[in-house]
């Protein structure tokens, strides 16, 4: 038998869990880092406002949801 004719396997809720859960787990370490840059960034180049900090953070929380959002939109 083909592959086409096989009976697919129902996926097991766990499988939903942890795919969901290390998307979570990417989102947070993704944007600690970028956080992390910027306020090591702001840190060197001496700025009253952490304004490497706020572009960063925010440069992470939008790559994350493009990446988490492209995950979802490829499966």
């Amino acid at each position: 038998m083909s592959k086409k004719h096989q009976k697919q396997q129902p996926k097991s809720p766990l499988n939903n869990y942890v795919k969901y859960s290390s998307l979570a787990i990417q989102m947070v370490i993704l944007i600690i880092i970028f956080v992390w840059g910027g306020h090591k960034l702001d840190n060197l180049f001496s700025f009253n406002f952490p304004i490497l900090t706020l572009v960063f953070s925010l440069l992470g929380i939008f790559l994350s949801f493009y990446l988490t959002i492209k995950d979802f939109i490829k499966k």
